[in-house]
């Protein structure tokens, strides 16, 4: 399998880049060949502007969209953009890594995700019609391909538990999970969350060094969070809300957009 990772931490030397050097190792070791994406060492930029469209007529004005989609229909993205996007084909897997900060990715990664996933490359394919709105949520340019998260939190797993004050870790992270992997196609597999990271020491570091590596070994047979397919018959076109006959009773929130079990 060919493994990209896109890693987003500032410090070298930091615990995130341990893991990811645990991580590429044991991917390695499996048989799997690793690119990765060092966001910081590579000085990322972040934030969407004109000059990510050279093709953009200087006298008309920025729409995001619309300039995305034709910059990558003509080849006219930025080359640090194509290169991310050509890696993205190359990928049979894809793992996004980085610290849980203020709830969410850093803003490089957000950045990474806002300039990469162009107009007609991540999003904004296939038919929209009443019957079938786009290749997305299950389908898209991605579909057949495998992904996840590894990330790390300061706060402690009870934080992040159902009733923890953070809420839970699968919520806080379902914008990622299904609004960012999910949407353009991608099977995510559970994510691979640390916590009380700042407070580790050789022991701990050890042990989830060894959890981490299971997961590496497993990449190719874990079972992936059952994320209901858009198209599936479930959601009602166009409006796609979930029909009120699929959900469980006393089901709420981001857990409707989940098969119900058996």
């Amino acid at each position: 399998m060919k493994v990209l990772i896109v890693f987003a931490h500032p410090e070298p030397e930091s615990l995130n880049a341990a893991l990811r050097d645990v991580a590429i190792a044991s991917l390695q070791e499996a048989g799997h060949e690793v690119q990765v994406s060092d966001l910081y060492a590579m000085n990322w930029k972040p934030s969407v502007d004109r000059a990510d469209f050279p093709a953009l007529d200087p006298g008309e004005r920025l729409k995001v969209g619309a300039a995305s989609h034709a910059g990558f229909v003509q080849g006219a993205l930025t080359a640090d953009v194509k290169a991310e996007q050509e890696k993205l084909r190359w990928a049979d897997m894809l793992i996004l890594q980085f610290p849980l900060w203020w709830y969410t990715m850093p803003a490089i990664l957000k950045g990474w995700v806002d300039r990469v996933y162009a107009y007609g490359f991540a999003y904004g394919v296939g038919e929209h019609s009443d019957r079938y709105w786009g290749e997305r949520f299950g389908e898209g340019t991605m579909a057949g391909k495998r992904a996840m998260l590894i990330v790390t939190a300061g706060g402690w797993a009870e934080h992040y538990s159902e009733r923890g004050v953070n809420g839970p870790i699968d919520d806080l992270l379902f914008p990622i999970n299904h609004g960012i992997l999910y949407y353009p196609g991608y099977t995510v597999l559970p994510p691979f969350v640390g916590y009380r990271i700042d407070r580790f020491n050789d022991a701990r570091f050890a042990q989830m060094a060894e959890a981490l590596r299971e997961r590496m070994r497993s990449i190719d047979t874990t079972a992936p969070i059952a994320y209901r397919q858009q198209n599936g018959g479930d959601y009602v076109i166009p409006t796609l809300e979930l029909k009120p006959d699929r959900e469980e009773a006393g089901t709420r929130g981001f857990a409707l957009h989940l098969t119900p079990a058996g």
